[in-house]
């Protein structure tokens, strides 16, 4: 089970967790104990997200979306399994938390009269200014 806010707590046969060896350094430990923790979160079939929370959710995963709607986070930074599960859990709060914000619209907005014509000024102004450049051409 595992609690994202006051409404949303996934149930347990939604998650699944699988451990393997971890790779990088640590020595004869990444040989023996498998502390990587790949955690997978069958979003696709979940009853407690609301499918726009879905789609955006898939947009956000991005590689981690698997063809058949789950969500695979590996953890493998510390030689702790307990704390790389921990951490994969963690990862996966957050990318829901991200993912139950729904974005704002966004207004459509035209630039008033008077900022067009400040805008064109400013480079009648300047085109002004660069006319000016050139050769000066003396009394001779």
């Amino acid at each position: 089970m595992l609690r994202i806010n006051d409404e949303i707590i996934l149930a347990d046969w939604e998650l699944s967790e699988s451990f393997t060896r971890a790779s990088g350094p640590g020595g004869q430990n990444v040989n023996k104990v498998s502390s990587a923790v790949e955690l997978r979160f069958e979003a696709a079939r979940s009853p407690h997200l609301a499918p726009p929370v879905k789609a955006r959710l898939r947009r956000l995963a991005g590689r981690r979306w698997t063809g058949d709607g789950a969500i695979v986070i590996r953890a493998e930074e510390t030689r702790s399994q307990a704390r790389n599960r921990e951490i994969a859990r963690e990862r996966l709060r957050e990318l829901i938390e991200r993912a139950l914000i729904a974005p704002k619209r966004r207004v459509k907005t035209r630039p008033t009269l008077a900022s067009k014509r400040r805008r064109v000024e400013g480079k009648v102004k300047r085109g002004q200014i660069k006319a000016l450049r050139g050769r000066v051409r003396g009394e001779e």
